[in-house]
């Protein structure tokens, strides 16, 4: 009998430094995953990353997972890093069973993928071990938020199998306006996140599903969403009346925000 799991999680993935920068404090907060966060061990894991954009939903169907080196101009050990986890083709084909099911009329599958950076890197950190089987499911950035909450609500069903569900993606992602500041944080990049955090703590999904008309400086944050989509399906597979808790909070960069969340189901 499969553990249920009655929370499902955005993770601000950030920068692929995170993957060997100690001063990060992102990336102890992820360290401390098992002991501090989520004592759960999950049957699988699913996770929605911002750096597979399709036109249509597609999961990775693989018995052992490739890590993927989808970031260019980095420090040569970053390319050397591995995270073998089993591929999870059971629950890839679940998925899609449950998206059909939901009216996503087509979904693709695709058996050569591995994991992107948006998946290894914090599952490197939570997970190091690489021993739970990981299937990736892509966002469609030229969608909106009700879409991908709506593929997230599809996904529910999962928690009761013993699945993780994990969005990865950044809560600012605007990549031209990173510079180093010493420790400062821009205006708008601080405005947007205040605002996100209140209206999710406060309940308010439906503003944050149209953050594009609702948030300030929403096109400033995210001028393409593909890694905001995530935090949508997280929040749909946690189903209605979900309480979200922000379980990590610090910045970078001027304006790279690591916050992260956790949605536990109304009991």
């Amino acid at each position: 009998m499969a553990v249920t799991m009655k929370d499902t999680f955005y993770i601000s993935h950030g920068s692929p430094t995170l993957s060997i920068d100690e001063s990060l404090p992102a990336r102890h907060f992820l360290q401390s995953w098992k002991d501090k966060v989520f004592g759960q061990t999950p049957k699988s894991i699913l996770v929605i990353s911002g750096h597979w954009d399709t036109s249509f939903p597609s999961v990775n169907i693989v018995q052992r997972n490739d890590t993927i080196y989808d970031f260019y101009g980095f420090p040569d050990r970053m390319y050397k890093l591995k995270y073998p986890a089993p591929g999870a083709p059971e629950l890839a084909l679940r998925v899609k069973e449950l998206l059909t099911a939901s009216g996503f009329k087509r979904v693709d599958e695709d058996r050569k993928r591995g994991l992107d950076h948006g998946a290894w890197v914090p599952l490197m950190l939570m997970y190091p071990e690489a021993d739970i089987p990981v299937c990736q499911l892509s966002v469609q950035s030229k969608r909106d938020g009700n879409y991908h909450y709506n593929l997230g609500k599809a996904l529910a069903p999962l928690k009761d199998e013993g699945v993780l569900i994990i969005g990865s993606g950044a809560t600012t992602h605007n990549l031209r306006a990173l510079k180093n500041l010493g420790g400062a944080v821009v205006p708008w990049a601080s405005e947007f996140d205040t605002w996100l955090k209140d209206a999710l703590l406060q309940g308010r999904y439906e503003d944050v599903n149209q953050f594009q008309e609702k948030a300030p400086y929403a096109k400033m944050a995210h001028p393409w969403p593909d890694h905001f989509y995530p935090l949508h399906v997280a929040i749909g597979a946690a189903e209605e009346n979900a309480k979200a808790k922000l379980i990590h909070h610090s910045w970078d960069l001027g304006a790279l925000s690591y916050a992260s969340y956790q949605f536990t189901a109304a009991s």
